[in-house]
């Protein structure tokens, strides 16, 4: 008889594109999410938690036509073999979806408009990558049933304030909007409005996008005769004429000509520059064979740039309807908020961003880091966005038939967290907890007293609960733990009536630069009389904050 074949172990190990989070890491998250949560709380963001799982129906604008509808979400089918199968769920793929869900569903016992901010892991069933995970956190705060762009601005207000509170620093980011409508304005002025222009003016669109990856001259030639790449592979163009891929390229091109513009003496820069400044530049900007970046203005022109950015848009998009509403829309903004002290150098008017504007109906935004890091080959990089949103006045439309305003905005906390690490501004300060080592197991009671003492203090504090028979293991455990402190208690010390405090931290460092003589100089070991455990280990940790 053959004997049963044994059950396979299974293989101890996260699946592709998850990853596990531990001690300072969910930490950290947790400390940050709190710090937002109170910034959306107090410009009067209720909170809520909504389901982890939706229909396949509800998240319908992420699926393809296919019999299985899996593609991009984790997605199953209820009762699949019944002769009446059920619905087809999946894991929430954001946070935004669900949402509309939940406005449309209970939108008679809502407040009008309504205010929710939500965080939360979403789940894509895509392609992982370095540092792009199929699980990850989104925080996000949207409004819903409020047409007035007044709601665009206070989301850019709030998301500045977002960023301030996590500890970054004014100058090391900017919020930048832009407007669908205005895009739609240069489209239309362009020749490309109508249905019949749909492929156009989708070619023209994922051109603009790449526009930090191919520069001025590769976008150009995207929109017009076509463009072959380093391989030889040709890329169709949208076939525009050069006079009609001018209006796309003073678009494209906005934020450098403006810049340059007012590169200018500042004694000037009080009077703002002239349109013959600006046309000046338009030869020698639109001819630049560089990758085209994002300019900041400098912080004299900071003064003026929202200002000359809208009359400039205001220019090129003036014979188009919808392109002089996305105008205006965008200086309601710029003016609400300088009203309320958010100016260019926080929050800039800034036709580059082009972020899902398929998906928004009106102003988008999106925040920016700044400053600079080494990537993973160690070059040197700006580390760029970590927040983005805008008006999205569709999306409820598919549950309720009618349009409902809404506008927000999507926090990216990973990438917010990876940002402060690379600046140096987390705490690494060993957040492990006070240890409490075993001499005597027969004396646990007056060990658990200690800790009892130490946590009534607010002190994070453990007796080591392992096999106490090697002491070496147990310093060794609250080294793994990161510990500040260990304290130690033999018969000698309850006869005494003292402890032994380890000051762990110092002990370190001692060992890894002091001398002989510096060691004994500089003791991190404390013998102090019971009474004044809790007052001396309070003191160690305040010392090394």
């Amino acid at each position: 008889m053959a004997k049963p074949k044994k059950t396979p172990r299974p293989k101890a190990e996260t699946p592709k594109g998850f990853r596990d989070y531990f001690g300072a890491e969910v930490t950290h998250r947790a400390d940050m999410l709190a710090k937002i949560a109170a910034v959306y709380h107090r410009y009067g963001f209720d909170a809520l938690e909504s389901s982890g799982v939706e229909t396949v129906e509800a998240l319908g604008k992420f699926l393809p036509d296919v019999d299985r509808p899996n593609e991009g979400v984790f997605a199953w089918q209820e009762d699949a073999d019944a002769d009446k199968p059920g619905d087809w769920l999946a894991l929430r793929y954001d946070l935004t979806a669900p949402l509309a869900r939940v406005y449309a569903q209970h939108q008679n016992d809502l407040p009008k408009p309504y205010r929710r901010y939500a965080m939360g892991p979403v789940w894509r069933n895509e392609k992982p990558g370095p540092g792009r995970f199929r699980q990850f956190y989104q925080c996000d705060a949207d409004t819903v049933g409020a047409p007035s762009v007044a709601a665009d601005a206070e989301i850019c207000a709030m998301l500045a304030d977002c960023l301030e509170e996590v500890g970054i620093e004014r100058g090391d980011y900017i919020v930048r909007v832009n407007n669908r409508k205005v895009l739609n304005g240069v489209m239309e002025v362009a020749g490309l409005s109508g249905d019949d222009k749909e492929a156009e003016r989708g070619i023209v669109l994922r051109a603009i996008d790449k526009l930090d990856r191919l520069g001025v001259d590769g976008v150009r030639l995207l929109i017009t005769v076509g463009r072959k790449d380093e391989s030889g592979d040709f890329t169709r163009g949208a076939g525009l004429s050069e006079a009609h891929a001018d209006v796309v390229m003073k678009f494209v091109e906005a934020e450098s000509l403006v810049s340059q513009s007012l590169a200018i003496t500042d004694q000037d820069i009080e009077a703002g520059p002239t349109s013959e400044a600006l046309e000046a530049n338009e030869a020698s900007v639109a001819s630049s064979p560089e990758i085209w970046q994002f300019m900041r203005p400098s912080t004299k022109a900071m003064k003026i740039w929202n200002s000359k950015i809208i009359e400039y848009l205001e220019k090129l998009v003036f014979v188009s309807t919808i392109g002089t509403e996305g105008v205006q829309e965008l200086k309601e903004i710029s003016k609400l908020m300088e009203a309320q002290g958010y100016c260019a150098d926080r929050i800039l008017i800034s036709p580059s961003v082009v972020r899902g504007l398929g998906y928004y109906t009106g102003p988008v935004f999106e925040a920016e880091l700044t400053f600079e890091i080494k990537d993973e080959k160690g070059r040197t990089r700006n580390f760029g966005s970590v927040a983005g949103g805008g008006r999205y006045d569709d999306l409820v439309k598919r549950f309720t038939g009618q349009e409902v305003p809404a506008t927000g905005v999507s926090i990216g906390v990973d990438r917010l967290l990876a940002a402060l690490d690379a600046k140096g501004r987390l705490d690494k300060t060993p957040d492990g907890p006070v240890v409490v080592t075993v001499m005597d197991k027969s004396r646990m009671a007056d060990y658990q007293k200690m800790v009892a003492e130490l946590r009534n203090e607010g002190i994070r504090a453990e007796v080591y609960l392992g096999n106490p028979k090697n002491f070496g293991n147990q310093l060794k455990y609250a080294d793994k733990r990161g510990s500040p402190v260990a304290i130690i208690a033999g018969s000698d010390e309850f006869d005494k009536g003292v402890v032994q405090i380890k000051d762990l931290i110092l002990g370190a460092q001692i060992a890894e630069n002091a001398t002989h003589e510096e060691w004994k100089e500089r003791p991190s070991q404390y013998e102090v009389p019971r009474d004044d455990l809790v007052t001396k280990v309070r003191d160690i940790l305040d010392l090394h904050r």
